[in-house]
């Protein structure tokens, strides 16, 4: 097991109407900033239910924050930080509002005007930064664990880039089960997809000796196999639905990633398929991943036959049969959850691997895997198995 540091400060509220406890977790006097994307949470009357509970404070909006958040519409609330001195950030909605909140708040107390350079630094966390607004969240959709992590990834010029910064972590996030509910099927689909791939990338490296975290991610990645087309089947069962938000949660919030290699290539090349095809950041990963097992089975054969084994309990045959059954039965999930697995089931021809490619290059995504040896032929290699 390599060496880490873990901390984590974020108080998780979970469970069935929680909603009421905002009294509770907000100071009384705080000036109090809602961020939110689409008009769900108010169709839905989610907003009204939070508002209430708030009850006498005061109370600023700002809607708007699409899937992929934008610099440009992220940039523009922190002129209502400054007008409206606002003291607290309150995000309710999914993976990308609260990634969002998370961004606008580093923005707002980043010491240089120029707020771009807070995407320069990848996976190392933000200098420059001394001090935060608290956040709490509200979460709407599981899927990118971002409650409970101090990570973003934000879209600018064509590019989704990561900040990360320990001031980013959620003071508080609310888990209500019931508020997941209302969602598209194809959205609680992608959800899934990315909360397997997030413990995989994690997971599915080398031999590292760190059993507590192999068996707990085997344990996530079973509950989602188990649970998967359930609660989309039935959305409104709340124990299939809470278990999806409590794996999505635990997936990626520093737990299972102690102490192991990381691999995170699936993530790295999906941003590009989204950014250039506009292709759903869950469905990406459903692409990318059996493909990119089948490229990199010898450098990851030891861990894909403890996942064939452990995981999808597969037991006869010799160790390649048992390593090819695990991808197939793998990608089987996914079509089993609505989510196509392959670049041409989106219309992505040949032809437009050059431009995937150009556009790893531009970015840097040059040297990916948990040993920093993906170059771009092997990246290639990747993705004209992702054509059928």
């Amino acid at each position: 097991m390599l060496n880490f540091n873990f901390y984590n400060p974020t108080h998780i509220v979970f469970g069935k109407n929680r909603l009421d406890e905002l009294d509770k977790l907000i100071p009384k006097k705080a000036k109090i900033l809602i961020l939110f994307g689409g008009g769900s949470v108010k169709k839905f009357g989610t907003l009204e239910k939070v508002i209430r509970s708030l009850k006498d404070r005061k109370i600023f909006e700002f809607g708007g924050i699409e899937p992929n958040p934008k610099y440009e519409t992220l940039i523009k609330a922190i002129n209502i930080i400054k007008k409206e001195n606002i003291d607290f950030l309150l995000a309710l909605g999914g993976g990308s509002v609260i990634d969002g909140t998370k961004f606008i708040n580093l923005a707002f107390n980043f010491e240089d005007e120029d707020k771009t350079k807070l995407l320069n630094y990848g996976f190392s966390p933000v200098p420059g930064i001394s001090k935060s607004l608290p956040i709490g969240t509200i979460l709407t959709l599981p899927a990118a664990g971002s409650e409970m992590n101090s990570g973003a990834v934000i879209t600018y010029n064509n590019a989704k880039y990561a900040v990360f910064s320990p001031f980013s972590f959620p003071k508080f996030s609310i888990l209500d089960p019931t508020l997941t509910f209302t969602l598209p099927s194809s959205q609680v689909a992608n959800g899934i997809v990315d909360s397997f791939v997030h413990v995989i990338e994690q997971y599915l490296t080398f031999p590292n000796e760190a059993r507590f975290q192999d068996r707990t991610a085997e344990g996530i990645l079973q509950t989602l196999i188990e649970i998967g087309t359930k609660t989309i089947e039935n959305p409104e069962n709340y124990d299939t639905r809470a278990n999806l938000v409590w794996c999505s949660t635990m997936a990626l919030n520093g737990l299972i990633g102690a102490g192991v290699p990381q691999d995170w290539t699936t993530h790295m090349i999906g941003h590009e398929l989204t950014v250039l095809f506009g292709i759903d950041h869950g469905k990406t990963l459903a692409i990318l991943q059996p493909a990119i097992w089948q490229v990199r089975k010898e450098e990851k054969r030891e861990k894909l036959i403890q996942y064939a084994e452990r995981v999808w309990k597969i037991t006869e045959g010799d160790n390649n049969s048992k390593i090819d059954l695990a991808i197939n039965k793998t990608r089987e999930f996914f079509e089993s959850l609505g989510v196509k697995t392959y670049l041409s089931d989106y219309g992505i021809k040949k032809d437009k691997i050059d431009i995937i490619i150009n556009a790893l290059e531009k970015h840097g995504m040059t040297a990916l895997s948990e040993t920093g040896d993906i170059n771009l032929d092997i990246s290639r290699k990747i993705l004209n198995k992702t054509i059928s």
